[in-house]
This record gives structure tokens, sequence and C-alpha cells, in this order.
């Protein structure tokens, strides 16, 4: 024995992760990787915009004393001074720089915030499907993943979270817009969320926190905006990124920001500070950091996104998929054909395209596909998707 029991439990739990990669990695070298049809990871493929080359060219040339220094914990003040003015108006609430903290992207942010404030058995409620993730994340800090159904829309079940709440609920986690399924919750869902956390927090006497992760919050399309999480409800926190946005997943840059009317503000705050440097990260990447605070609000052309989506469920439709057209996010989540998920998904492997079986987010009879891809992958896919298709349909 060379690892933990524990990591070879998880390891066989996420072994199906693992035969993506391989498979995909297989049918390349066999095939070539030209034709294939990797759809299968959430890699933005746009470039990042020309204001971050020009803000990552200046970072990099400047030569302030202390550019390479230890910082606080939270990272540097001016930097969640920008993230908090930009923030600001995002959420229509008043936030100040010591409700930022700056993180290795938002799957940091989550772990620490949960290393603050999960004990040994406390759960964590999450709407599925659910990035896969989340389980190990809260399992890493003592915590249990208690995942409720959603409606067949994806829209938030309220009825199903209220019967998931127990005297252990320390958070709800929410991920709008959704990976994988790109459902986008609406503001009144989040006010109902808010009511119900607040009044079962209330009787319990016991602070139930809304997490909300947002790296997708600026791919939307058709004129959507995503809901403020700060206007709903008090005791609320945001984790996030710059990866997808900015098509920068690889510089892990992201931040945490706790509701400036939370209750418990400053032990929250003091909490993560800590857990952020107890974790390993002490704190998010320096040149990042100064990249960042210069180009709050940018983003990718999303309408390339947009006309991807369009392009994939118009071409999908035709052959008879049935999906909801997200509205936010690069995902596409249809049903299968058939109720065995990973069946229909070697079906279409034996097609050379590359998806991920629902079961893997805690909805099975689905499959995701990611569509940050060329479009030249989406287009030749087509006939495969069509085959797999018409060999359950006929």
């Amino acid at each position: 024995m060379t690892i933990a029991k524990k990591i070879e439990t998880m390891m066989s739990r996420a072994s199906w992760i693992r035969k993506m990669f391989e498979d995909g990695a297989r049918l390349k070298a066999e095939h070539g990787a030209d034709n294939v049809f990797d759809f299968s990871l959430g890699n933005p493929n746009l470039k990042p915009p020309e204001e971050f080359r020009k803000a990552l060219i200046e970072a990099a040339s400047a030569s302030g004393d202390r550019n390479h220094a230890y910082m606080p914990n939270t990272g540097y003040p001016h930097v969640r001074k920008s993230v908090a003015d930009y923030l600001s108006a995002e959420q229509q609430a008043r936030i100040s720089e010591n409700e930022i903290i700056m993180t290795c992207g938002a799957a940091g942010g989550l772990n620490v915030i949960l290393k603050a404030i999960l004990d040994p058995g406390d759960e964590v409620i999450t709407p599925a499907p659910y990035f896969v993730e989340y389980s190990f994340y809260a399992d890493n800090h003592g915590g249990v993943l208690k995942t409720v159904s959603t409606k067949p829309d994806f829209s938030l079940n309220i009825d199903a979270i209220s019967s998931a709440i127990t005297e252990k609920t320390k958070a709800v986690l929410i991920n709008s817009p959704n990976n994988p399924t790109g459902q986008v919750y609406s503001k009144e869902s989040l006010n109902e969320l808010g009511a119900l956390l607040k009044d079962r927090s209330n009787s319990s006497g016991r602070t139930i926190y809304m997490i909300s992760d947002e790296p997708y919050r600026k791919i939307v399309y058709d004129g959507l905006k995503v809901p403020s999480i700060f206007s709903c409800y008090n005791e609320s926190i945001i984790a996030t990124s710059y990866s997808k946005d900015i098509s920068i997943p690889g510089e892990r840059i992201g931040f945490i920001a706790v509701n400036p009317d939370a209750s418990f503000k400053e032990n929250l705050l003091g909490g993560m500070a800590l857990a952020n440097r107890i974790l390993g990260f002490v704190n998010a990447p320096a040149l990042m950091q100064r990249v960042v605070a210069s180009i709050q609000g940018m983003s990718v052309d999303v309408s390339e996104y947009a006309r991807k989506r369009d392009l994939l469920c118009n071409g999908l439709a035709d052959s008879g998929y049935e999906f909801l057209r997200p509205p936010g996010a690069f995902y596409l989540f249809p049903r299968t054909p058939i109720p065995d998920d990973v069946e229909f998904v070697k079906t279409l492997q034996e097609e050379l395209i590359l998806v991920v079986p629902g079961s893997g987010f805690g909805a099975p009879g689905h499959f995701r596909i990611a569509f940050c891809v060329d479009d030249e992958t989406i287009i030749n896919s087509m006939p495969g998707f069509k085959k797999a298709m018409d060999k359950y349909r006929g």
C-alpha cells in the first residue's frame, strides 16, 4: 500500500474522469487529434482580451522594490479595493476591500471558505447536477456533501432544499450559471432560498450560509443578467475566478467576497485569511493580482460562445436530441436516448466524440458537452452525433 485508503477510494469514485483522459489520448493517438471531437473539458478556447495582454506586460515590466515580497494573506490592498469597487456595482452592495480575499481561483476560494466554516460532520447542500469536485472539497474539511434534486429545467427546487436541511446543515452551495447545465437561477428563486435559510437559521440558532460559485457569471446570453446573491440573503459568500471570463484558467486567480451585512463578518474574514495560509495557498499569485487589478469587468467576446451554442444546439436538435438551450456558461446537457448515459457516451466514442456522462454530475440519463471548442469541431462532429442517435432511435 503506497497511498491512503481514503485517496484510493476517491480515485475509484473519480475513475470515469481518468478514463475520459485515457480514452481521449488513445483515440487521438490512433486516429489523429484533428479527427477526434473532444468536448470533454471546459477549457476556454477564446483568446484573453487585449486589455489582459497589455496589463500583463505592464505588470511584468514594473520594477517596484516590493513587487515580489510577501503580502497580506488576503492579497494586495489596492487589488482588493479595485475588486470591491467593481463588485459593489455588480452586487448592488457597498463592498470594501476588507470584505475581499484574493485566492488561487474559485476552487481555492471554495476550499478556504469550507475550511473556515465546517466542523466535522457538518453538511453542505448542493443542487444536482453539480460540479463533481464539490464532494471532495467538502470532504477535505470534514464536511459531507448532500445533493438535492432540481426542477426538470434544472432550476432550484426550494422544497427539496428545505427537506434536506437538518441540524447539521452549515451551507447551501449553488453554482449559477451552472456547470454542467448552463442554467441561471432566477432572482425569485434566490430570494426564496434566502428567505428559507434565514427562517431555518433563526429557528435553529445556527447560521446557514449561502455560498455562490460564480466563475461563469459574465458568460450569459440573450441579454440575461445573473442576480446578486448579496441582495437575497445577508449570510452569503461568493467564490469566483477570472478563469472563464477572460480565458486564463491556468493562472489560478480569483477571489472570495463576504456580504458586508453578514452577522459574523469579522470572524469569517479572519478564519478565511488563516485558512488561505494554512491550506498552503498563502495568497494568490502576485503577478496575476496586479494584472486583474486594472482590468475589472473585462471579458472575452461572449457573443462567440453564443454563436457556438447556437451552432451546436441547432445541429443536435436536427438529429433529435432533447436539451435545455443553456442561458449561460459554455456547456450543453442533453438527455441520452437510453437510460444508461455511460453506455451512450461509449457509443459516441465509437464516433470519435468525447463527452462526459451525466452520472458524474449526479444526473444520470444526460451527458455534458463543453462547446468552448473550435467551430470545426462542432460542425465535423454532427454526423457522428446523428449516427449515435439513429442507432437507438431506429
